[in-house]
């Protein structure tokens, strides 16, 4: 059984910085994933009889090959024939819920988890932030992904060399852009940029998923040209493609076609096609062949057993393998992923350099900044012009706790909706990060929140400081300070939840229609819409931890407490049942009572405020931690 030993780690170590040639090696790949209960699968290599319902379904058999460096290796098959799950094995990537036995080598030496220092792996889709330029986002990787006892003056070098090496220095100031929001660069400097940020690591092996995918067919040849240009320089690259130009097709080395899990060819590309023709299908004349093979390996519907037949013949076909041992990848990478260190730059530079980064986004998107900013002077304008200078007696009562209650919701919901988004949108790109190793989990969370802050401050400020004096609200400038650091802790109390939708959703149509819904119990409990005293029993638990509820007392005590008596009338001392017309108030304790609030909760709600606004954005953290700790 090939398994590594403690010395065989620190070779690859030795190997993964010091040589640039790695000659990668896979045996008897086998793949399987669950599938639901009630699906019948079908293949041609193991048959189940009409209702018998698998446990699992198998995707690659026996799938062995090698690969040397300075070849630029093309994985070609229909739609579903595995290809894509080929590469993720070879590149320990996105196997979580698979399967997976075999055995895969780099010179020689079986990897697991190690085979990241050494290897580089493009996804098909293009993922940037888009706020960044060209250069400042090359600037970020060599920061966090060079090994760490390179100076930054080298790292800096190092990206104006790889910047000049993929053409891209007419694009390199030039923001990345966002599709339908913000626009950039071209599909193919895009792509080039993929490359370009995995090849800062100078990686001896180099994986790419469809990397033509959405391009025209100068670009993809633009592409591929980079690639031979990248093997030349004694890489290893592997990567799938699907339905190349005859241009692009001759420009690969090396072809492997897979069909329905098995390999149909492994070679020369000059030699499939006399290959193909001496097993009775040879492709036309000025035909592509790429397309040709992709059609005579493809699966259809309605000639489905005639296919499988003549996918079965061509893979028999294929050259005999050598017998190896097979056995589970998982057992033969354990001391490999133990040496695997996670992280190449310290927690510090990870935090200053994350820290810039979305430091960078955020300034940039200035039409977001303006909104908030907007928003806020016209709903304190709102509420100012609604309340203006509104007369303290005891039928105004009502009116002043509206327009508390108003600016609490105000703040509550908008803060709620310009956050649900943040970390769907991101995702990818975080979770793409953290398993390249750039940075941790609580300082990427660390930095979006800090970094988000400050509108998160000017906000309440603006929704306080605009309508206060307007209402004719207590006049002492503590009260209003008072006033303000309350709204500010209702504000980050509704980004915490709204922090903590954003990690449990996929998409920002899920957290934006959760969101709202979930703050509408909480509004209901709040203090205004009913009183504490005729809360259902069963519905307590939703008060206790209704933010509503201890930041509208809160305002309330800040209004009403030391003020002087209201009316000359019946006074009320107390009596809830006694009618609201007519009535005059003692002092200011006899409102709170009125309203059902308690006056001796001050320093309660401060404390109740501010540890739900810590405790939602811990589940926060958690939620996302526990996201960028699952298997991918």
């Amino acid at each position: 059984m090939d398994t590594p030993t403690r010395s065989t780690v620190i070779q690859i170590k030795e190997y993964s910085h010091a040589q640039k040639s790695v000659t990668l090696e896979w045996r008897d790949i086998n793949v399987l994933v669950p599938v639901e209960s009630g699906k019948v699968y079908r293949h041609l290599c193991c048959k189940t009889r009409v209702g018998q319902q698998p446990r699992s379904k198998q995707i690659l058999f026996n799938v062995s090959g090698k690969v040397n460096p300075g070849e630029l290796v093309a994985v070609m098959g229909a739609s579903g024939s595995g290809k894509t799950t080929l590469i993720n094995v070879l590149a320990h990537r996105n196997i979580g819920s698979m399967h997976v036995s075999g055995v895969v080598k780099a010179n020689n030496k079986t990897l697991g988890l190690a085979i990241n220092s050494i290897s580089a792996y493009i996804q098909q889709e293009d993922l940037f932030i888009g706020t960044l330029t060209v250069r400042e986002h090359l600037k970020f990787q060599a920061l966090l992904r060079i090994d760490k006892h390179i100076p930054d003056r080298e790292r800096m070098e190092k990206v104006e060399e790889v910047i000049s090496e993929l053409g891209l220095v007419k694009c390199a100031d030039s923001l990345i852009g966002t599709p339908g929001h913000k626009r950039g660069i071209s599909g193919g400097e895009q792509k080039r940029l993929s490359f370009a940020s995995e090849i800062l690591t100078d990686p001896s092996i180099l994986f790419a998923d469809e990397p033509t995918s959405g391009l025209d067919s100068f670009m993809a040849q633009s592409v591929v040209a980079t690639l031979q240009k990248l093997a030349a320089q004694g890489r290893t690259i592997i990567c799938t493609i699907h339905q190349p130009s005859s241009e692009v097709y001759n420009m690969f080395s090396s072809l492997l076609l897979v069909a329905e899990g098995r390999t149909a060819y492994f070679g020369l590309t000059r030699d499939v096609i006399p290959h193909f023709s001496s097993l009775g299908y040879p492709c036309p004349p000025n035909y592509n062949p790429a397309d040709y093979f992709v059609h005579t390996l493809a699966v259809v519907p309605d000639d489905r057993q005639n296919c499988l037949d003549r996918i079965k013949t061509i893979c028999d076909a294929t050259t005999n393998r050598n017998p190896a041992n097979v056995h589970d990848l998982e057992d033969s990478f354990m001391e490999a992923e133990w040496s695997h260190e996670p992280y190449k730059a310290s927690w510090w530079r990870q935090f200053k350099t994350v820290m810039w980064r979305s430091w960078l986004s955020n300034r940039r998107d200035v039409l977001m900044f303006r909104i908030r900013i907007l928003q806020s002077i016209f709903m304190g304008l709102l509420a100012g012009l609604v309340y203006l200078q509104t007369n303290i007696d005891a039928d105004s009562i009502q009116n002043i706790s509206g327009a508390l209650f108003f600016l609490i919701t105000t703040l509550a919901f908008s803060s709620l909706q310009a956050v649900y988004f943040v970390f769907p949108i991101e995702l990818p790109v975080f979770l793409r990060d953290h398993k390249n190793g750039m940075y941790r989990t609580d300082v990427y969370f660390l930095c979006k929140t800090l970094t988000e802050l400050p509108i998160f401050i000017i906000s309440p400020f603006l929704i306080s400081v605009i309508p206060y004096w307007m209402i004719g609200l207590q006049s002492e400038f503590t009260r209003f300070l008072i006033c303000f650091v309350v709204l500010m802790l209702v504000t980050n109390t509704a980004v915490s939840i709204g922090y903590m939708i954003s990690t449990m959703m996929k998409s920002t149509a899920a957290a934006g229609a959760i969101g709202p819904p979930i703050l509408v119990p909480f509004l209901l409990f709040g203090g205004f819409f009913l009183k504490s005293t005729s809360i259902p029993v069963y519905f307590v638990w939703i008060e206790y931890t209704s933010f509503f509820k201890y930041s509208f007392e809160l305002l309330s005590i800040n209004q009403w407490q030391g003020h002087d008596s209201i009316g000359a009338c019946q006074m009320y001392a107390g009596n809830r049942t006694a009618p609201a017309a007519g009535i005059c108030f003692p002092d200011g304790d006899s409102i709170l009572a009125f309203l059902g609030l308690d006056k001796d909760m001050y320093v309660v709600d401060f404390v109740v405020l501010i540890a739900l606004s810590v405790g939602f954005r811990l589940l926060a953290f958690i939620l996302l931690l526990r996201r960028s700790s699952m298997k991918q």
